[in-house]
This record gives structure tokens, C-alpha cells and sequence, in this order.
């Protein structure tokens, strides 16, 4: 089962950095450091995957076009630094291929891949279960299941129901997820009651962030404990996303904090990533961590109930940064929902997608 990041709110968890000093300009140097330490890169390494990543989001939206009805999903392979695209139908194989992505031919169309998602979404999970998600690169769904608990009676039944929904797959994971609340800045905390938890990304009129940080018309104080706004809307679970007004003297930048592990990020667009990218995230409690993109439109299973079309990551997070902003390059792509481990073990973390947010209530973002 998937958990919140949460935190309990305190007069010293208010951080040194504030909204209005966190202008820092993107710099791709900030950006590799990072990759260098979470992702075991060298400089050159980490230099030539931000390029290869950068064509692969360009090179995804023409393959998709040009594979049509038979298109099955894509992945970013790190060691080649292509774009793979899985297609169902031969026919279009040189039309794909003609955009600068690899081919690779599968049974199922992403289509028919998230009809048979959509079916198991309408299945009540065990708590053993902590999620499932389309995975182009096996060309099926996958079912987590928590530890050794596959030969549990409510998660055999489970799993039995899921096969008949379309082609699954099991695999195992070491922990259940949980969600992760503990200037309006990515990454910068903020406060609802006794909850701490971070922004997401700045949107002209406000910020995006965790719907389980707050209800709508809940007040919020930032970093400094002075009043910022209300949630005007918010969705948990089923969704884990919400946006918060700003006033009362506070202004949106398009600025994600490096936490001085890196230089303050810029937000130059929404542009997603691949299966496979690297992709960093900020938050009140960890602050700046990397990591890869493992999966996504994945059905989250929280104690709260599921949550749906999330993708999952690499990157730990720990409570407080719920909410927070998670970036690939200079393109934002989400905010952070929950997870399972730390930042001194490890672990994975899921995010909501922010077009998703964007696109729901009618917002845009605030860009450099």
C-alpha cells in the first residue's frame, strides 16, 4: 500500500531560503552536479544524457504521430541515449523509425494496454498491492505487490481478476508507498494547520501542489508563517493534486530551489519526459534529489485510496515534500505525491503530472 509525505508543522522548520532570494538563473552545471551524485555519472556522461533527453521529448511527440493507432508506448534507453517506440503494426515501422527513434514490434497497442488498466482500476486492491502501471517496454501491466505476499488468498484473487482484465505482469517491491506532506517556490515549504508540506510549480495567479496537503478553502502560511492563500482546488485521493492562490504581498516566480546542492532551477516549460530520463526533485525536507523515470500512468495504491495516472521515479523523497516540484532540464513535470523509503536508504517516489493539473483547473504555467 502507497502512504503520505506529510509532517507536522513546527516554529523551526522554517528553512533559511525564501521565496524572494530564490532567483537563482538554470544553469545546465547546477543540473549535472546532481546527476553526478544521484546517478553515478561523470560530467561528460551527465552533459550528454541532458542532450540525448532533450531530443528524445521532440523525437516522442512526431513518433506518436507517426505510429498512429499502432503506437505502444516509448522508453529512454540511458546506455544508447535513444528513444525506443514499441508498435503493433509493421506498416509504420519505417515511418517511425524515419523520426529518429528505434523500433521495437509488440503484441498490444498502448490503447488496448490502458483499456485493460482502466479494468483493473475498477478492482479493489489489497493493501499488499501497492500499485500498477503500462509498461511499453514488456508490452503489459504490471501489478507490485509488497514483499513476499503474492501467495496471500486476497492477493492471489486479485491478481487472478487483473489477468482477465488484459496481458499482467508481477513484480515485487520492498515497501508501500505513502504520501509525503510534512515567494511561491518549488520546493519551498509551505503550511495548512499543523501540515507541512512544498510547492510545486508557480502559476500565474498561484501554485500547484499535493492534494492531500489541504482542502479547498483551507488557509495557507508560507516558509516565514505569514498568510499566502486558500486552496481553491483540490483532489485527493482518486487525483493527488491541488492549486492555492497567491496575495497578500507574495508573487509567483518560475524558479525551482537547488537548496544550495544546486544552483535555483528555472522553469522554462512542461514539455515530459520519457520512461527513462533522468529527472530531479525539490523538497521542504530533502531538498534536491535525482533520479530516473521507472514508469508511468500508474494506479497508486494509498491506505487513503487509489490514485491514478501518476508516474513513478527513482528519487527519494522523505515527509514534508509532498507536493514539491519534480523537473527534468528545465521543463517541470510534476508535483510529489508519496513514496516509500528515505534519502538515506533510498527508496521510490510517485508525482501527479502537471499538464494534468494545468489542463483540470484551467491554469498556466509560469515560465521563464
Amino acid at each position: 500500500m502507497a502512504a503520505a509525505l506529510t509532517t507536522q508543522a513546527s516554529a523551526a522548520d522554517a528553512p533559511a531560503a525564501t521565496s524572494s532570494s530564490a532567483t537563482g538563473a538554470l544553469g545546465s552545471s547546477a543540473l549535472i552536479t546532481a546527476m553526478e551524485r544521484d546517478l553515478g555519472l561523470s560530467n561528460s556522461q551527465a552533459t550528454a544524457r541532458l542532450k540525448a533527453e532533450s531530443t528524445a521529448r521532440a523525437v516522442e511527440r512526431a513518433a506518436r504521430r507517426a505510429a498512429g493507432g499502432s503506437y505502444g508506448g516509448s522508453w529512454f534507453e540511458a546506455d544508447s541515449g535513444r528513444l525506443t517506440v514499441a508498435i503493433a503494426d509493421s506498416a509504420q515501422k519505417r515511418a517511425v523509425e524515419a523520426t529518429g527513434a528505434r523500433v521495437a514490434l509488440v503484441e498490444h497497442t498502448e490503447r488496448q494496454l490502458d483499456a485493460a488498466m482502466a479494468r483493473i482500476d475498477t478492482l479493489d486492491a489489497p493493501r499488499s498491492v501497492s500499485g500498477w502501471h503500462v509498461d511499453p517496454k514488456s508490452n503489459s501491466v504490471v501489478v507490485s505487490v509488497v514483499g513476499a505476499r503474492q501467495n496471500d488468498n486476497d492477493v492471489r484473487t486479485f491478481l487472478g481478476r487483473a489477468r482477465q482484465a488484459g496481458p499482467v505482469i508481477v513484480q515485487e517491491t520492498r515497501q508501500a508507498p505513502r504520501t509525503l506532506a510534512a515567494g511561491t517556490v518549488g520546493g519551498d515549504p509551505y503550511y495548512t494547520g499543523n501540515v507541512r508540506c512544498s510547492i510545486g510549480f508557480s502559476v500565474y495567479g498561484g501554485f500547484v501542489t499535493a492534494g492531500h496537503c489541504g482542502q479547498p478553502g483551507a488557509g495557507v502560511s508560507g516558509w516565514d508563517h505569514s498568510y499566502i492563500g486558500n486552496f481553491q482546488g483540490s483532489s485527493f485521493p482518486d487525483n493527488d493534486y491541488a492549486w492555492v492562490n497567491v496575495g497578500s504581498g507574495w508573487w509567483t516566480v518560475p524558479v525551482v530551489l537547488g537548496w544550495g546542492t544546486v544552483s535555483d532551477q528555472l522553469v522554462r516549460g512542461s514539455a515530459e519526459a520519457p520512461v527513462g530520463a533522468s529527472i530531479c526533485r525539490s523538497g521542504s525536507t530533502s531538498h534536491w534529489h535525482c533520479g530516473t523515470v521507472l514508469a508511468k500512468n500508474e494506479t497508486v495504491n494509498y491506505s487513503q485510496g487509489a490514485v491514478h495516472e501518476m508516474t513513478k521515479t527513482s528519487v527519494c523523497a522523505e515527509p514534508g515534500d509532498s507536493g514539491g516540484s519534480f523537473i527534468s532540464g528545465d521543463q517541470a513535470q510534476g508535483v510529489t505525491s508519496g513514496g516509500w523509503g528515505n534519502c538515506s536508504s533510498g527508496g521510490e517516489t510517485w508525482y501527479q503530472p502537471v499538464n494534468e493539473i494545468l489542463n483540470r483547473y484551467g491554469l498556466t504555467l509560469h515560465t521563464a
